[in-house]
């Protein structure tokens, strides 16, 4: 999977996984009732991703929109046009500027297991995760989680939650080589109407699709 997209699934799907899945102690009833009763969100995201050879940073902006079961839309306005759709049975990649669409089926790039229970909601933080208590952080409360499992990409991270909201605005996660990728919502609208054409893309005429990673 091109590693571009595998940040941006491994990000949203701890914003679902810290939204709804948290169980550090007094947070827990709250959250859990979150879970269960969230079925989408809008909002507004900067992403930065720190290389830890070059310690280069990139930064993305743009906005997302989720809606259960595990429909992402992954829009980057800067610094270039792109946007990623996870929809029904397709995932497409598209570069406007580039004329270009790339086409996958979900099943080539939802191939974590630890992904896939993040983005259909199945996560559970005490499950996945040894959950420790950083205390608050300004206005925020800080955990930091250490998977039980850990994956090559996602090794530790930390997600700051909003007291009273219990939703989570901050992420950071590092990967076996340290890399950091890091993601600030804001702007957040919760259950709010999403119209399912969002999760599809008719690429324009004149526009090249190129089908993604072939099946084994």
């Amino acid at each position: 999977m091109p590693r571009h997209i595998l940040n941006i699934l491994l990000t949203v799907a701890v914003v679902l996984v810290g939204a709804f899945g948290a169980q550090a102690d007094d947070l827990t009833d709250r959250i859990q009732q979150r879970y269960d009763s969230l079925k989408s969100f809008r909002g507004f995201f900067l992403q930065k991703l720190t290389n830890a050879s070059s310690r280069e940073v990139q930064e993305r902006l743009g906005n997302i929109a989720f809606a259960r079961p595990r429909f992402i839309r992954w829009e980057t306005t800067s610094p270039e046009n792109e946007l990623l759709i996870i929809g029904k049975d397709t995932v497409w990649e598209y570069f406007p500027d580039e004329e270009t669409v790339y086409r996958y089926t979900v099943e080539q790039v939802l191939s974590s297991k630890t992904m896939i229970r993040f983005l259909s909601g199945e996560a559970n933080l005490k499950d996945d995760f040894t959950v420790q208590d950083m205390g608050m952080d300004g206005e925020f409360r800080h955990l930091k989680l250490i998977p039980k499992e850990p994956e090559p990409n996602l090794v530790e991270g930390e997600v700051w939650v909003r007291p009273g909201q219990d939703i989570m605005e901050r992420i950071k996660l590092v990967d076996f080589f340290g890399n950091v990728n890091e993601l600030e919502l804001t702007g957040l609208e919760l259950d709010v109407p999403v119209d399912e054409k969002e999760f599809t893309l008719v690429p324009p005429k004149g526009t090249e699709i190129i089908e993604g990673l072939k099946e084994e």
